[in-house]
């Protein structure tokens, strides 16, 4: 009998979640990253739902050689609910866009994190942005979340929230306090004076949801401004919104910009033993997508 050699170890897995899913960048950003740190990782899309985010999570309990999960909309919340562990400021944000999976067998461990928030202050700081003193965020759901947190980064201390629903971002306050940001809740109505009189605006809305309040900013006389412009919805760019902001003479950053960022840390986080250069993984991952390196 010929003995048997050492098994194998199974292949590394990492994956973006979300539906749909089939925009995402973050493939091109990943594999860009493990071929500069020399690591073999299969980096996949898969389009998941909510209803089916709770079979997917135990798969990944499950099978072998998974490392960690980017999660995008709609699941950052629902993924929260899913992990066995939860790092600031993901656990005061009740938000979950990065799971790291440790351990193996019955022994694995799901560990979720939130790096939208270093992504957003990141992408700010990176043109110029520091110690807000007028913000505006519009939208009011996960990622408006992590705005709240990346702001409370930046140093500011009050963010005008606008949203068509105030009652259904009430949480946002909560979220406020706990980060030292006092959040005051804008009806939708009143969003395009909010984000003219501010020197920081952050558009967390959907693709072309913004496009009415572009409108609204473009048919004002004498619309200018020197603020900064973050609008998270960068496909396609630039926005109605950016080219207006464009336009009234402010600042834009793309969304691509908090994507890259926030990607450099899940990659951190995914491989901390791979001695990496945060600088030189953002340049490949730039390099990756065609954007200008930061």
């Amino acid at each position: 009998m010929v003995p048997a050699g050492p098994t194998a170890a199974p292949p590394l897995r990492a994956a973006v979640v979300g539906s749909p899913i089939g925009h995402s960048k973050s493939p091109l950003l990943h594999a860009a990253a493990y071929r500069l740190l020399g690591v073999h990782c299969a980096y996949t899309a898969i389009d998941v739902d909510e209803e089916s985010l709770g079979a997917f999570v135990q798969e990944v309990r499950t099978a072998p050689g998974w490392r960690g999960l980017s999660v995008t909309m709609p699941l950052k919340a629902a993924m929260a609910l899913l992990v066995d562990r939860i790092t600031e400021p993901a656990s005061v944000l009740g938000v979950v866009n990065t799971v790291v999976v440790g351990g193996e067998g019955a022994g694995r461990v799901l560990t979720g994190h939130n790096t939208d928030v270093v992504g957003v202050a990141r992408a700010l700081a990176s043109a110029g942005v520091g110690h807000p003193e007028r913000a505006v965020i519009l939208g009011g759901g996960g990622t408006a979340a992590a705005a709240v947190a990346g702001l409370a980064l930046l140093g500011a201390q009050a963010v005008q929230v606008a949203v068509r629903r105030p009652e259904a971002a009430a949480d946002l306050q909560r979220i406020g306090a706990a980060v030292g940001v006092d959040v005051a809740l804008t009806p939708w109505a009143d969003a395009a004076a909010a984000v003219q009189a501010a020197d920081v605006v952050l558009s967390t809305l959907p693709p072309r949801a913004a496009d009415p309040l572009a409108a609204e900013l473009s048919s004002r006389a004498g619309f200018r401004t020197d603020g900064t412009l973050l609008d998270v919805a960068y496909d396609p760019w630039p926005s109605a919104l950016a080219a207006a902001w464009h336009r009234g003479g402010g600042t834009i950053v793309p969304g691509l910009d908090m994507l890259l960022h926030q990607a450099v840390e899940q990659v951190r986080l995914f491989f901390p033993d791979a001695g990496q250069d945060p600088a030189a993984v953002l340049n490949v991952m730039c390099d990756a997508v065609g954007a200008p390196r930061r």
